[in-house]
């Protein structure tokens, strides 16, 4: 029996799926360019990321306490650090990346949202208004400036903005969404059913649970039909393998307030081969097809595919994480 019978049955076939594009570009418009490749592909649904991450190096854009800014352009390896500056270079890119966003001190100027405006601006004018294009990776700056953002970009007609503060500040995401036509989205991290409950009664527009994250198949779906009650509607944040498309896909089909499934590996092409039995390309003209098959639809793990896309420093699969064991760890529970 399918997995998406076990949860009800379905309600739709395919699943809508977006696709994720990092705005790595100095340009929206070669951002844009990016984007449309995607829409040549076939999706029908978007996001790509907008806020610190492309004005942060440029004067006058972002108000920072001294040194702060220098913790985002420092990328501190893992492993026990030797010297007194590896371990500033370690401390600078943990207070950058882990203390919450009300308490960084960062904040967007007048020019820096001139920036983001105009990038956004750009993206639009190459991808057109009909496709659905959702913004990410805002960063880690205060609700004040969340609003300041939000209401900037209103006019591009965003699908939605997402995680521009921590979860756990339900009375924030309440101002934020009141104060904004964009819809607000977040719920990545979030573990359980219950702990969407304070957001869902605060008045967000989308939930963003990942299955890996919030419990697991069943607890998606509860926490799916949860939010369908308050008139939120669910997308599901997904980064990893076939193997958890799938589950997020079975959650997707039996679930009738779903939005879209996220997908990263639009570019990696031996990710349809780390399993078997399923559709090659697994994600086809933007969707998802799912299977009847029992289960999740697979037949088996390819061990060798695994094998051949290890990461630095990994010698084989299935083997134990000591060496992840030391004394670094970036323990935060938001996004």
């Amino acid at each position: 029996m399918p997995i998406y019978q076990m949860l009800g049955g379905r309600f739709r076939d395919k699943v809508r799926v977006y696709c994720d594009t990092d705005a790595d570009k100095p340009s929206g418009t070669e951002t844009g360019k990016r984007l449309k490749a995607r829409m040549d592909l076939g999706f029908t649904f978007l996001k790509m990321d907008l806020g610190l991450a492309q004005i942060s190096h440029i004067p006058g854009a972002v108000v920072a306490p001294a040194g702060v800014l220098d913790g985002f352009r420092t990328h501190a390896g893992r492993g026990r650090v030797r010297t007194l500056d590896e371990r500033r270079a370690r401390n600078a890119a943990y207070d950058a990346q882990n203390v919450p966003h009300p308490f960084t001190g960062l904040h967007f100027t007048e020019k820096g949202l001139d920036l983001l405006d105009q990038y956004i601006h750009e993206v639009r004018e190459v991808i057109g208004y009909e496709v659905p294009l959702a913004i990410d990776h805002v960063g880690h700056i205060s609700l004040q400036d969340g609003i300041r953002l939000a209401r900037r970009i209103e006019k591009y007609a965003p699908a939605w903005l997402e995680d521009v503060i921590p979860w756990q500040y339900t009375e924030q995401y309440r101002q934020l969404q009141q104060a904004t036509s964009v819809p607000i989205c977040t719920g990545e991290d979030i573990y359980l059913k219950e702990a969407f409950e304070p957001l869902l009664n605060s008045g967000i527009s989308v939930i963003h649970p990942d299955l890996l994250t919030t419990g697991g198949i069943l607890e998606t779906k509860k926490t799916g039909d949860a939010a369908q009650e308050h008139g939120v509607a669910m997308a599901i944040h997904m980064a990893e393998s076939p193997i958890a498309a799938m589950a997020a896909a079975h959650v997707a089909v039996a679930t009738e307030n779903f939005m879209a499934l996220e997908y990263h590996s639009v570019e990696v092409d031996w990710w349809d081969d780390i399993v078997t039995g399923l559709p090659k390309p697994l994600v086809k003209d933007g969707f998802i097809t799912v299977p009847d098959k029992p289960g999740l639809g697979i037949d088996d793990i390819v061990d060798e595919v695994i094998s051949q896309h290890l990461q630095p420093g990994v010698t084989d699969i299935w083997q134990p994480t000591d060496h992840w064991d030391d004394e670094y760890s970036w323990d935060r529970t938001w996004s």
